[in-house]
């Protein structure tokens, strides 16, 4: 069932399960980079991962393949459950014919070192108990984390539709509300599918 039908849910809750939202970095390194994230709870499986879609090329120099017909290079870091990082690049098919197609090269933690990782948690409360805090966030960041955030969960909390934007409704263990696919297609890309 969908959040709203659980029980003891009110049928117009404006708790936030999901988010989608496309961010930008206001600096000359990342000026004209969209950033695309999306979270939620009750998705097919958990997962965390970043996925880096390179620029496709603005010309082919495979013909007569024309730059639309090549899919872009992306890199895909797995933070869990399987650690570990995989490229897909084009590459041309074996044989006298040009055809291009999807490689991809992976490196896994626990196939190359063996075990588990420590849990997230594990690693956290040790280093606390060590000092150590190579992995921590530091307070600046947690400040601007905090100030980009803030007016959003304020805005729902008031049940102020027109500050927070429409909340959609979705299905358990579906990748969002359909509203939430259309937000990269904006801009000619969509979601890598997991």
């Amino acid at each position: 069932p969908a959040y709203r039908a659980e029980k003891n849910v009110a049928p117009d809750s404006r708790i936030e399960t999901y988010v989608a939202a496309k961010l930008g970095i206001d600096n000359w390194r990342w000026k004209g980079v969209p950033f695309y994230l999306r979270a939620g709870k009750r998705l097919p499986r958990r997962m965390s991962e970043i996925a880096i879609a390179f620029k496709s090329v603005p010309h082919s120099i495979f013909i007569p393949l024309l730059p639309e017909d090549l899919s872009p290079n992306v890199l895909v870091l797995n933070v869990q459950p399987e650690e570990g990082v995989a490229l897909t690049i084009q590459a041309k098919q074996p044989g006298a014919k040009l055809c291009m197609g999807d490689l991809t090269m992976k490196f896994n933690y626990r196939d190359v070192f063996g075990g588990e990782p420590p849990e997230a948690y594990e690693r956290l409360l040790l280093d606390c108990m060590l000092g150590d805090q190579t992995l921590f966030l530091r307070e600046d960041t947690i400040e601007v984390a905090w100030s980009l955030l803030a007016p959003v969960l304020d805005a729902w909390s008031r049940a102020d539709e027109e500050r927070a934007g429409p909340l959609y409704p979705y299905r358990a263990g579906t990748w969002g509300p359909e509203e939430a696919d259309a937000l990269p297609g904006r801009d000619g890309r969509e979601w890598r599918a997991p």
